[in-house]
């Protein structure tokens, strides 16, 4: 079998904003030397990004005219070493002193650029849920939809909840202390290889221990690999290996729900969708390689053909992605919504995916895609490669 492809090699870098040309010319050197590595092993590598400090916790001072500034800057000097993917982190709005009115900056930083992530945290288990910061990340996303091209900005922010630095995905991906090297694969297919060759000769529904056991043999197998070369590869440079993301993300056709159907309990969506999604997360979670980030089963509407197709057939919902995330998920990702919905609907939503992240102690992030001027019933007319297209409801 071919290897998986790497969704992401991701660079964690330790330097403090404001960044200077030659950190970022060392950190595409190390970015393409990896990159090119992987290559020569067999390996399709999607994307190197690059994770930095949280520029408002850096540039706490700066005001927000020098931060839009600086971030024009960055994306030069971004362009200028062929980086397309850069996290600036996330600002820590559950932080009692954080300025809630600070936050509303990040549509205008990334509405001037193309290639900056940002994020917005709302819940910690140190301190707590901070609710009126939850309305402020809205009226960002009812921007980001009418100030954006096809409102693909929301491409590059997300709310977070108890997300801790090092994820490799992105938009999530923040940095913190020494500088280092983490990894994500396009890991939908190693879960269909995995159900498929264990459904041979089965007939009815696979029992879940027998998915479990499968797919973690089947992780081990085909991830061990890949983290021993990012190993390598971290120490020639002096880095940290953050670990690997096995969240098995999907690309368009390669689907996550299409690999989960194998399992025989029927379409995603009906009964038994819970406790199959319980199954692979035990599978994600026992490998005992090393890890990071979110480790959970990634549902995301718009990144996923043939999830749209069950969410436009009814079978799959918001409230049904939310009841998957207490039990495995990663939160709400690439959720198409109409593009009118009132900034207090959204609100309410990034209120439902905190809250469960903080009871359950597990990180939650929500990427939500207001639709401009799609309504209930339409559908998305997304022109990125990166995005399918499905109804909205």
């Amino acid at each position: 079998m071919p290897n998986p492809p790497i969704r992401t090699i991701t660079l964690g870098i330790e330097e403090a904003h404001p960044l200077t040309a030659a950190t970022i010319k060392q950190a595409a050197k190390i970015l393409q030397q990896a990159g090119a590595r992987f290559q020569e092993a067999g390996y399709e590598v999607q994307t190197t990004r690059l994770s930095t400090r949280p520029i408002f916790d850096d540039l706490a001072g700066w005001s927000n005219a020098a931060l839009l500034k600086y971030a024009q800057e960055l994306q030069a000097m971004l362009d200028e070493q062929q980086i397309a993917f850069c996290s600036i982190g996330t600002a820590q709005a559950v932080r009692s002193d954080f300025p809630l009115e600070r936050i509303e900056v990040i549509a205008d930083l990334l509405a001037s650029t193309s290639v900056l992530n940002a994020t917005v945290q709302l819940a910690t288990i140190e301190d707590g849920l901070r609710a009126p910061a939850a309305l402020t990340a809205a009226r960002i996303m009812a921007r980001l939809a009418s100030e954006t091209e096809e409102g693909f900005g929301n491409f590059r922010f997300a709310m977070l909840a108890c997300v801790p630095p090092g994820c490799p995905f992105f938009p999530a991906a923040y940095h913190s202390g020494t500088g280092s090297l983490s990894i994500g694969l396009q890991g939908a297919g190693i879960i269909a290889e995995a159900l498929h060759a264990r459904r041979q000769g089965e007939a009815g529904p696979l029992p879940l221990i027998y998915a479990t056991e499968s797919i973690r043999d089947m992780l081990i197998e085909r991830a061990t690999p890949a983290v021993e070369m990012a190993q390598a590869l971290a120490r020639e440079h002096g880095l940290v290996f953050g670990g690997i993301d096995l969240s098995p993300a999907p690309m368009g056709e390669d689907s996550i729900v299409s690999a989960l159907e194998l399992a025989g309990y029927g379409a995603v969506g009906s009964t038994g969708t819970v406790a199959l999604s319980a199954a692979v997360t035990s599978a994600l979670k026992s490998t005992a390689l090393p890890t990071c980030g979110y480790c959970g089963l990634m549902l995301p509407v718009l990144e996923d053909a043939i999830l749209g197709r069950r969410w436009e057939e009814g079978l799959v919902t918001t409230h049904q992605l939310l009841l998957y995330s207490a039990i495995c998920g990663t939160g709400l990702d690439t959720v198409p919504l109409a593009g009118d919905i009132p900034v207090e609907s959204i609100a309410h939503l990034l209120l439902d995916v905190a809250t469960l992240a903080l009871r359950l102690n597990k990180p939650l992030s929500a990427r939500l895609f207001p639709a401009p001027g799609k309504h209930k019933g339409e559908y998305t007319s997304f022109s990125s490669p990166y995005l399918t297209n499905t109804v909205v409801r």
